[in-house]
């Protein structure tokens, strides 16, 4: 059992949308940083609600063989509920997925939204319903987040299993052709228990992961959070993770205002240490406040052995 101290809190139960909750919630957040005008709160808001980016990484990672390719659409953090990700938003998120023709679809949690801002409350059943149309040649894969296990772990459980869509807990599944062969493997969530302020019980469990590994083809690991990359073994070529949504809210020149990772260097996107590498997802949902500034809401298609 490990108890982890985090930056990250429960978020106050949900109490609905009001226009002035909307603008005093978002302004006091990018106050911070000195922004106090109601359009800096309302183009963030936009953001969040309207842009969609796809993200291309191209890459050789260490220990992944020569030649051997691969396609992966990441899709991390819906937190499905309006006014930003409402279910018609969902599903275009769905449709620019599939409209990525990867080799594989991972999803990396926190399904849906607990914010209190929260205009259109979108249920296990029609978020479910919507993932369940993404379609890849080695499948769809998920794990669960913080959030998921905070708010409504039983929920999300029987959603995904619904839709069957495999979801990964100290997990690991060997996909492709003979010769083309990878390891994906899934973690469990390393906050799922909130035990007190900034305090938390994870249920991941990394040595237990790779000890189901059998044979020595690559590897490519599934986080939620991505602290859990400071003990990443050299054994695995690429650690994928989201939760930081990359800061949700970032201004030029300045780390972001707030990230909730212990290490500020994992927020967002690339990283390479000690010649390990991992590719943190900005996502697509919000926490706390309906806002994204300077991360708008992400797709990522990742291609490795092409680069």
């Amino acid at each position: 059992m490990v108890i982890r101290d985090s930056e990250v809190l429960m978020p106050p139960p949900s109490r609905g949308l009001t226009r002035r909750g909307l603008i005093k919630g978002g302004l006091g957040l990018v106050g911070a940083a000195g922004l106090t005008m109601p359009a800096t709160a309302a183009y963030a808001a936009r953001e969040a609600a309207e842009d969609l980016t796809i993200t291309h990484y191209r890459l050789n990672p260490p220990r992944w063989p020569k030649g051997q390719r691969l396609s992966i659409c990441v899709i991390a953090d819906i937190h499905a509920g309006g006014p930003n990700m409402g279910l018609a938003r969902v599903r275009q998120v769905v449709d620019a997925g599939n409209a990525l023709k990867c080799d594989l679809i991972v999803l990396l949690g926190d399904y849906f939204a607990t914010h209190r801002f929260v205009t259109e409350h979108v249920s296990p059943p029609q978020w479910a319903g919507e993932i369940k149309r993404l379609a890849a040649p080695l499948g769809v894969y998920s794990i669960y987040g913080n959030h998921d296990w905070w708010h409504d772990i039983e929920g999300v459980r029987k959603a995904l299993r619904d839709v069957r869509i495999p979801a990964m807990q100290n997990d690991a599944v060997l996909l492709g052709e003979k010769g083309n062969r990878f390891w994906l493997a899934g973690l469990g969530d390393q906050l799922a228990h909130w035990i007190g302020p900034s305090q938390f019980i994870g249920v991941d469990d990394l040595p237990g992961t790779l000890k189901q590994l059998t044979t020595d083809d690559p590897v490519i690991l599934l986080a939620h959070e991505p602290d859990i990359f400071v003990r990443v073994p050299e054994r695995v070529s690429l650690t994928l993770a989201g939760h930081t949504h990359g800061g949700q809210i970032k201004l030029p020149l300045i780390p972001p205002i707030w990230a909730p990772t212990e290490y500020l260097r994992f927020a967002y996107g690339h990283i390479v240490e000690r010649g390990r590498h991992m590719i943190v997802s900005g996502g697509l949902g919000c926490s706390k406040v309906p806002m994204r500034l300077g991360v708008p809401p992400e797709i990522l298609r990742i291609d490795l052995g092409s680069a």
